[in-house]
């Protein structure tokens, strides 16, 4: 394939306090949602500013990767365009027409197969482009050209899973070594919690089992032992009837503790690319707050964010696309999916009140 842009698509995020209602408006369109906790969402945007760092950290990103792709090609022009805030999608694809740009692969911040994190972005690129066809039919000049291919996720590439066992390095490394404090501190990777109902549509669990359990082995632990390690989530919200993957990462410290086999534990946000809003409140804040309560010495590890290896990936994935390179990368049996089929990351019956991730 001849591609000639390359466009990030993330959710997006407040960049003043002004900005705060509007965007949780904006992500909570169409759910049944109470007013009391969209206020409630607000404060913790508000504590840290009114300002969610995913807008700098994709800013990062794409810094990054224009150094990248200038170095080691191909050389594609790079737009960003986000599902909540500025730069909106719609806006960003509108610009890219007028600048003549006929095929774009997508890069998607978002490693994991889920209705939120995979095909509702694919809902959200088509509808961006549809808005496109109904400007040219107003205007009667044609359909626009502009095709947009999305790059497949890459919760088993090795570079990616590389750099989630660097940030697990770095931060066992903060542990002291003595009395075998840091080969005994217990690993805890988390993600954000989703419905059952949108669990059983898709392979969001089994992936994050399975990286999980590669990058513990590649730490020289025992990938199948929870003793060593164990997959938890967090940010769930919803009525307390709804069920939700589990168990919560507050929950868990709290067994941790109860069960008194570690005095320290690491916490990694495998299911997170940057630490965003999320990482910061429900981990940096709620989460240390309770370790540092109940007496568990908590080291958070970093998200890949501009790993030089997770930016390489990136480039990789690019290349594999417009070369049509077959055997994809990928660690164990599971392979890769490029391309999404129509009955995966299906929505639930009912649309989940999420709590926004940004």
């Amino acid at each position: 394939m001849n591609y000639d842009a390359l466009l990030v698509v993330s959710f997006g995020g407040p960049d003043k306090p002004d900005d705060v209602m509007p965007f949780l408006e904006n992500v909570l369109r169409g759910k049944n949602v109470p007013r009391e906790r969209m206020l409630e969402v607000a404060e913790h945007y508000y504590h840290f500013g009114g300002k969610s760092p995913i807008n700098g950290q994709n800013q990062q990103l794409i810094a990054a990767l224009k150094v990248e792709l200038e170095a080691n090609g191909p050389k594609l022009p790079i737009y960003w365009g986000n599902r909540n805030w500025h730069p909106m999608l719609a806006d960003t694809l509108k610009q890219m027409q007028a600048d003549g740009v006929k095929r774009a692969l997508a890069y998607v911040t978002s490693a994991f197969s889920s209705y939120s994190g995979c095909r509702q972005y694919l809902e959200d690129l088509a509808r961006a482009r549809q808005s496109l066809v109904e400007i040219a039919a107003e205007a009667n000049v044609g359909s626009p050209a502009l095709e947009i291919d999305k790059l497949r996720v890459f919760w088993n590439h090795p570079d990616f899973l590389a750099c989630v066992a660097d940030r697990v390095r770095d931060a066992l490394a903060q542990i002291p070594e003595e009395a075998g404090r840091r080969d005994a501190a217990h690993l805890i990777f988390t993600a954000h919690a989703i419905p059952m109902s949108m669990a059983s549509g898709c392979d969001y669990e089994a992936q994050l089992k399975m990286a999980g359990g590669i990058v513990a082995k590649a730490l020289g632990r025992d990938d199948s032992s929870e003793d060593s390690w164990r997959l938890v989530y967090q940010s769930r919200s919803g009525p307390p009837t709804q069920p939700w993957l589990e168990p919560d990462i507050l929950d868990y410290l709290k067994q941790v503790k109860a069960e008194g086999k570690h005095q320290d534990v690491v916490v990694m946000p495998l299911g997170f690319i940057s630490d965003h809003m999320e990482v910061l409140f429900d981990l940096d804040t709620q989460a240390q707050e309770l370790a540092h309560e109940i007496g568990l010495n908590m080291v958070r590890a970093g998200a890949v964010g501009v790993h030089p290896r997770f930016i390489h990936m990136i480039r990789e994935l690019i290349v594999e696309r417009i070369e049509d390179r077959t055997p994809r990368l990928a660690i164990g049996a599971e392979g890769t999916r490029t391309l999404c089929a129509e009955v995966c990351c299906t929505p639930p019956p009912a649309r989940p009140t999420a709590r926004p991730g940004a």
